[in-house]
């Protein structure tokens, strides 16, 4: 059976560019809530890994949209890298959040037991364990505004379909090397693309400015995020 393609929505900010925001793993649009960065954005209300692509093209051709920069994070960073070394003439910029090389088999199994055993305890666990104690005010807007929904409202066969898709996925860093404007942004108490992996990527891709946060695995809820972006 065809898996249903990405659907997205173009949110009018004022602005002349375009940003494609894509969320990671056992999350959606909603994350991106409180980014607030000089751009029109670009959001999959349908996300689709698999089928992401067909997506982003249909929606940049309705709207006649010739240059995007992408923003992925986690899981996203993967799908804006296959969609940039595909589409390098529509790139103004990449942008990769807490990224890994790839991910390993054995946990990605691990996760889909745990799953299998008790959803909503794993979502729990692995959504807490996203922030860290320099994360206050972004846990605090988290659990206020989505960790109920995120918990109960995730549909089991959305999950597998991410863990297959990371499965297969990993950076390409040869490929990466050649994009012209490549930014990279962690934050050094990452807990899930832990920070002393992820700056070993600075020796494959000397040439992209690499941004470090003082956060967990979501650094545009840092409240100085916006402030390292333009920085």
């Amino acid at each position: 059976m065809k898996s249903p393609v990405s659907e997205f929505k173009l949110i009018d900010r004022g602005f002349s560019s375009f940003l494609v925001l894509i969320p990671g793993w056992a999350t959606d649009f909603r994350i991106f809530n409180t980014l607030n960065l000089d751009y029109n954005y670009l959001v999959p209300v349908k996300f689709e890994p698999s089928n992401f692509n067909a997506g982003l093209t249909k929606i940049l051709n309705r709207e006649s949209i010739k240059r995007i920069s992408l923003f992925g994070w986690s899981l996203g960073a993967f799908l804006a890298q296959e969609f940039a070394l595909n589409n390098h003439n529509m790139i103004e910029e990449l942008l990769l959040v807490s990224i890994r090389k790839r991910y390993g088999l054995k946990a990605l199994e691990e996760i889909k037991s745990q799953l299998f055993k008790n959803k909503r305890a794993f979502l729990y666990k692995f959504y807490l364990e996203c922030f860290s104690d320099n994360d206050l005010e972004a846990l605090a807007w988290f659990k206020k505004n989505l960790l109920e929904d995120y918990c109960g409202g995730m549909e089991l066969n959305y999950l597998l379909a991410g863990l297959d898709y990371l499965s297969q996925s990993q950076l390409k860093t040869d490929s990466l090397a050649r994009i012209k404007k490549l930014r990279i942004f962690h934050g050094r108490k990452d807990a899930i693309a832990p920070f002393e992996k992820a700056v070993l990527l600075r020796d494959d891709l000397p040439l992209a400015d690499f941004v470090t946060l003082e956060c967990g695995h979501i650094p545009f809820l840092a409240g100085n995020f916006r402030d390292k972006f333009n920085g």
